[in-house]
């Protein structure tokens, strides 16, 4: 009796850790989706300028919580996640922010910040020169 008593205290134990761990799992996936999914898009924004001959934009909407290329599918920022942009005067419009890749592989420059619950996250740069996408930490 008493083995199966510890075996229940045990399950228990488990049973209340789970959900909070289950939370944590799920918004560092959202998290490393958000990123990957952000990166991504701007490469494919700025190769789609370069071999189309005509400029390509990534925009970040945060009023309706979504970022991708103009005229493409959009992706949902997940709840858990903050954005911050910083774009030229000409890309931004109230809370609808851009960055435009050229043709000739430049952009307009600027970045995004992509940011978990904590207020830490990443810069996503891109340089307006070359239009390459760098990645570095942002620290609350």
């Amino acid at each position: 009796m008493i083995e199966l008593m510890v075996v229940f205290a045990i399950l228990a134990l488990v049973m209340s850790i789970a959900p909070s761990a289950y939370d944590k799992m799920k918004t560092s996936m959202e998290y490393r989706d958000a990123v990957r999914g952000v990166v991504s898009e701007m490469r494919a924004a700025r190769q789609m300028a370069t071999l189309t001959g005509r400029d390509s934009v990534f925009a970040v909407d945060l009023e309706h919580r979504q970022y991708g290329i103009e005229g493409a599918k959009q992706r949902a920022i997940p709840e858990s996640i903050d954005m911050r942009a910083i774009v030229a005067d000409s890309e931004a419009k109230g809370a609808h922010f851009a960055i435009r890749f050229l043709s000739s592989g430049g952009a307009s420059g600027g970045s995004v910040d992509v940011l978990r619950s904590s207020g830490d996250g990443v810069r996503l740069r891109v340089d307006w020169f070359s239009g390459r996408v760098e990645q570095e930490p942002v620290q609350k």
